[in-house]
């Protein structure tokens, strides 16, 4: 009997008898293990006392096709952009190909198609690493275009830029019609402990609540016990590699997924009637991290030319105090700039040391507890929907829940 990777397979071992595809082996695989991609979409590996073949080549060669629409059944979009979630194996040779079809993306987690009418489509496919500010505007455009027909959107996305997206989106919709879920996975569809079918399942579900934000979902432990949900503003992936990398910082999450049922932690914005969108970002806005050795040539080379400027400052939100010449002399021209900090929990507080009295004194604007990212996000946002003085006033505003009240966290 030949068996070879993608035929279905029984496989008895000491723990039980598994059905699955067989997979091919890869350069971590050990010599007597073989890995098994179950019906329920995860992979395992197992230590064989007999396998036999069921099925030779079905799940390979089977065309599927999109079900049918169903009345009793809600309607959700799902926006392909790219990332490991956004993939799928090909069982001949255990390579993982991106999605790029709709088609492929909603297959590559078929129990969706059971909860909800899936309207799927592919944006465009990149790297997280290679997302722009323009795919922001593109991707808002077509957020708007679905909740007309949906109601609710969900966003596989690669998981390293996915906050910045997020915090895009939040503030480019001011009102939403339903939720817009983004969702990634750490870990590939081709390993045993991949978190895409988890976490897609879990989106499908917070897309079909009652939420009228934009928000993150993802493994909230190292376990596939539950998701989170992640306020759009206030989420940060903090670490490479693990599966709860994501975490709402200086800020709880707004609530958790645990198989079928939705828990929500605190007060969320509900839907609106209608989908309001402001979809204009400024370009030309610097992100800068102060470090020891940043001298005024440099800096003033970064500011050169932008009409607005976050710095992610030490501690309490400092620079050096040989820059604030270069600093006050950009605010006179005209330019904004706001302060986070590098310490991500807590506040910034420019009236604590003399350092940041001068800092404020200039018109160096502190953002509280903002995340730096969402601060640079906020800004080009702001830029380019209001004017200067506008934009300067509402920088430090609490919009979209970017800022908490000064109240104790817990992290």
């Amino acid at each position: 009997m030949e068996i070879e990777p993608g035929d279905y397979v029984e496989v008895k071992s000491k723990k039980g008898v598994f059905r699955g595809v067989l997979m091919p082996k890869h350069e971590f695989s050990g010599e007597r293990i073989i890995i098994l991609k179950l019906d329920n979409g995860y992979n395992i590996g197992i230590i064989p006392e007999s396998i036999k073949l069921i099925k030779k080549g079905e799940r390979k060669e089977k065309k599927r096709m999109m079900k049918n629409f169903r009345e009793e059944l809600p309607t959700i979009s799902v926006i392909g952009t790219g990332g490991t979630i956004a993939s799928y194996v090909d069982y001949k040779t255990g390579a993982v190909h991106p999605a790029l079809t709709a088609e492929e993306l909603v297959f590559s987690i078929p129990e969706i198609e059971e909860k909800a009418n899936i309207r799927a489509s592919i944006l465009f496919n990149v790297l997280s690493e290679d997302m722009r500010p323009e795919y922001w505007t593109r991707l808002a455009r077509k957020v708007k275009n679905e909740l007309a027909k949906s109601e609710g959107v969900v966003i596989p996305h690669g998981t390293d830029t996915m906050s910045y997206t997020s915090a895009a989106l939040s503030f480019m919709f001011p009102k939403l019609s339903g939720p817009v879920v983004l969702v990634g996975a750490q870990r590939s569809s081709d390993r045993p402990s991949s978190d895409a079918y988890m976490n897609l399942l879990a989106a499908i579900r917070v897309a079909k609540s009652e939420l009228g934000e934009v928000v993150v979902t993802m493994h909230a432990t190292t376990s596939d016990d539950y998701c989170h949900i992640h306020r759009g503003t206030r989420v940060r992936k903090m670490h490479t590699s693990r599966r709860d990398a994501f975490k709402s910082i200086n800020s709880k999450p707004l609530g958790e997924v645990r198989g079928e049922n939705i828990v929500f932690y605190d007060e969320f914005k509900g839907k609106d009637e209608e989908t309001e969108l402001m979809d204009k970002m400024d370009r030309k806005v610097i992100f800068i991290y102060y470090y020891p050795g940043l001298d005024e040539e440099k800096f003033e080379s970064m500011l050169e030319g932008m009409n607005g400027a976050i710095i992610m400052g030490t501690g309490l939100g400092h620079v050096g105090n040989h820059l604030i010449i270069s600093l006050r002399n950009f605010i006179r021209d005209g330019g904004i700039v706001g302060m986070t900090s590098q310490c991500l929990y807590g506040r910034v507080n420019l009236n604590v040391y003399s350092t940041g009295r001068s800092l404020k004194k200039i018109g160096v604007i502190p953002l509280e507890d903002m995340l730096p990212e969402v601060a640079y996000v906020k800004l080009m946002w702001l830029l380019g929907n209001y004017d200067r003085e506008e934009a300067a006033v509402l920088l430090p505003k609490n919009l979209r829940g970017e800022i908490s009240s000064r109240r104790m966290i817990t992290w």
